[in-house]
């Protein structure tokens, strides 16, 4: 799959502009502030529906204006495919696709298949168990749209039970053959979810410490495993063992939608234990493991964007990320970097083809 052309109106700093892509390799260089993650993440923006960097739509339209548009055009297993996204202050999105409007987001998640290694990345080790399920399920949905509807309906019947338990904690009372029915819900759709996410890790483990082999030399003894209360009874039970916890909660403390990765470097949080370059590292890896899950299951190349990569790893990771790269299992790359002779000097070291834009204030 390649993205041949892209153009960008009232998109963050961007007023309008055009841009021809090469079939392997594109550099966006230039100083900091003139947008050069902006334009990945509009990419971005097109296989998903939102930013990578801030979903928030509105925030996402130029100063000054009241719109953006994302026109994008693909070639994806010798056909011209051609994605729209565009947005208008206090409207709902739309994505169309050669010129059909989709009627809800989700269908196209999987499409366009794509791979994003950011500095912001770090937040799947700092942050709470929301970010590295979002990983999760962000990768099985690219290339199982049922997993993403039944999420998406799981999260739904969790809101709803949610909102019948602040009714009880509101009007002192209590239904428990209303409760039931989401309970219900929870516990099938629940089930579903988990045994998807089992499946897809005993795929992707092994292909992530083989990727993080490569990067380290081997020389560490690092582990990726799931977390999840599932893994000790089913939903229904864990519901009724809570209920007691979640009525004076006033929310659905167990399921799903609470389970977390554990990342770990000799026995212990990486977070805590694991070095800035032992959790770089860690983090390529699980991005390298997620381009190879996603290809082998859609048979297609996602796109790889590198943002601000060679600023913020060291050379031996960098020269390590070129060396894949220049591997033909890759697809098309695009790449953000401050420095064009330092960016120039790595890709002419590969035999792929390439293209430097340089962006200007």
């Amino acid at each position: 799959m390649i993205l041949k052309s892209l153009s960008l109106i009232n998109y963050k700093n961007f007023e309008s502009v055009n841009f021809d892509f090469d079939d392997k390799i594109n550099c966006f260089v230039g100083n900091n502030g003139v947008g050069k993650t902006n334009i990945l993440d509009a990419i971005y923006h097109l296989s998903f529906g939102k930013s990578y960097f801030n979903p928030i739509t509105g925030q996402n339209i130029k100063h000054g204006t009241d719109f953006f548009v994302i026109d994008g055009l693909y070639q994806k297993l010798e056909r011209d495919e051609k994605v729209i996204v565009s947005a208008k202050k206090n409207q709902k999105k739309v994505i169309k696709r050669n010129g059909k409007a989709y009627d809800t987001f989700s269908e196209h998640i999987g499409f366009l298949p794509l791979v994003i290694i950011s500095p912001a990345d770090r937040d799947l080790i700092t942050n709470g168990s929301d970010v590295r399920r979002k990983f999760i399920d962000g990768v099985i949905s690219q290339s199982d749209p049922t997993y993403l509807h039944h999420l998406l309906k799981y999260m739904k019947a969790v809101s709803q039970r949610n909102s019948l338990l602040k009714y009880f904690a509101a009007n002192n009372t209590f239904d428990a053959t209303t409760l039931e029915i989401y309970n219900h819900q929870l516990d099938e759709l629940g089930t579903v979810i988990y045994q998807k996410r089992t499946a897809f890790l005993e795929i992707f483990i092994p292909i992530f410490l083989d990727r993080y082999k490569a990067i380290s030399s081997g020389k560490e003894d690092i582990s990726l495993s799931y977390q999840s209360k599932l893994s000790e009874t089913n939903l229904r039970v864990l519901l009724e063992q809570h209920l007691a916890k979640d009525k004076i909660l006033q929310y659905t403390s167990v399921g799903v939608h609470k389970d977390d990765l554990s990342f770990e470097i000799g026995g212990y949080p990486i977070k805590k234990f694991g070095s800035q370059g032992q959790q770089k590292s860690f983090l390529i890896a699980l991005k390298l493991a997620q381009f190879d899950f996603i290809k082998n299951q859609n048979k297609v190349n996602p796109l790889l964007l590198l943002d601000d990569i060679f600023d913020k790893l060291d050379e031996k990771r960098v020269e390590h990320i070129i060396k894949l790269v220049d591997d033909h299992n890759f697809g098309q790359l695009f790449i953000s970097d401050t420095h064009a002779e330092r960016t120039e000097s790595v890709v002419k070291k590969i035999s792929q083809s390439y293209k430097i834009i340089k962006l200007e204030e």
